[in-house]
């Protein structure tokens, strides 16, 4: 195990992860104060804290006397895991802001490094119970965003998190679940085989101990690290009440770019996303638009200009000359002139110009529109340089 960590504080976070809940700031404080290993030698002598109620003092025991950190690492390295904890080369520097809520460390199985996969990543939550298009979506924007080079960050479960993850293993890019239970446990049991494809070619990660099952105040807690890890988080499609706005909330929270992809108006699932982009998220719809907030300089989204029409390639006088003539019916030089502002010889070099491209056609000493086309389709081929 590389690092800087001893093993003896990697033992005391390896029993604390099981006997800690997620976010728990008040344990989070004696942590900052008295370091993992003093913590977790006075759970084990049941040498109270001052700062710990009595009743609180007393649950944490419990815990504290079925830890087993020694099995708990055994196991994880049997399986291709490991606990990384702040000070290992792997630990992500921006999980530090979380403060005192920062986990008291990591078990993660892949083979990639979790601080160099999080460094460029962005964070893609939503709906479980999410439409097709909310779906589409977020699978089109995993595998966007990795073809790119970004790490997809989710929670692994049904809707807008598993489609993320599966866009992003379509293109064999990275991706990264952060679980709400140990990292041994299947859940949701529907994703079992997403889960090992995930820890295949990306990570999985939680700050659970192996045996621990998820609980609604995980799923709550495990948001955070989800918000934390990356450098944005983009809602694909989220109801008023979606627990992904929690993530949202915390990614704001954090200083982390917020986004939000816009949907039908008409649908439920896609009010929560509208309500963030009036209040604070930036309107995203594609990897470019996201990569542009959460990028280095100069990675800018590419410009999209509307189709082209013919009408857009003429100059600037020869757009005026033709929209001087009427939609229907034909008339003089002069007229067109006195429409466009100009020279009647000006007018009539227009004129013929218009009338080689196509647009206009000679009718005695008089020119009106081509009607098969009007001022924007594509120009009568077959009758180009009549009337010229």
């Amino acid at each position: 195990m590389s690092g800087s960590v001893s093993h003896e504080e990697r033992l005391a976070r390896a029993a604390l992860t099981g006997v800690i809940e997620p976010g728990d700031e008040l344990m989070g404080r004696q942590l900052a104060r008295l370091g993992a290993e003093r913590v977790w030698r006075a759970l084990e002598r049941d040498e109270p804290l001052p700062e710990v109620p009595a009743g609180r003092w007393a649950g944490l025991r419990l815990r504290a006397e079925r830890a087993t950190p020694g099995p708990d690492l055994e196991e994880m390295a049997r399986c291709g895991g490991r606990l990384v904890c702040p000070g290992d080369w792997e630990w992500p520097g921006q999980l530090d802001d979380l403060g005192e809520t920062r986990p008291v460390a990591l078990w993660v199985r892949g083979g990639c490094s979790l601080r160099f996969v999080a460094l460029r990543s962005v964070s893609l939550v939503g709906a479980r119970a999410c439409t097709d298009y909310g779906g589409h979506m977020a699978a089109e924007l995993g595998a966007a965003l990795a073809e790119r080079g970004w790490t997809v960050i989710s929670g692994a479960a049904y809707g807008i998190d598993g489609a993320a993850h599966r866009g992003a293993l379509a293109v064999a890019g990275p991706t990264v679940a952060v679980l709400a239970c140990g990292l041994d446990v299947a859940y949701p049991a529907g994703h079992r085989e997403l889960l090992s494809r995930i820890a295949e070619s990306g990570l999985l990660v939680s700050e659970l101990p192996p045996g621990e099952r998820p609980t609604r105040g995980r799923f709550v807690q495990r948001n955070r690290v989800i918000a934390a890890l990356s450098r944005g988080t983009v809602v694909v499609e989220a109801a008023l009440r979606s627990g992904s706005l929690i993530t949202a909330r915390r990614a704001a929270g954090l200083g982390r770019h917020l986004m939000a992809v816009p949907g039908p108006v008409t649908s439920g699932l896609s009010a929560g996303a509208h309500r963030l982009i009036r209040q604070e998220a930036t309107l995203v719809g594609g990897a470019d638009e996201v990569i542009e907030l959460v990028g280095d300089m100069g990675e800018v989204a590419d410009t999209e200009a509307g189709p082209v029409v013919p009408r857009d390639l003429l100059g600037e006088t020869a757009g005026r000359v033709l929209d001087a003539l009427p939609a229907s019916g034909a008339v003089t030089v002069a007229e067109v002139a006195r429409g466009a502002c100009m020279a009647a010889d000006t007018a009539l070099a227009r004129l013929l110009e218009l009338g080689s491209l196509g647009f206009v056609e000679h009718v005695g000493d008089r020119w009106q529109l081509r009607h098969c086309h009007g001022r924007h389709a594509l120009p009568c081929v077959s009758h180009v340089g009549a009337g010229a």
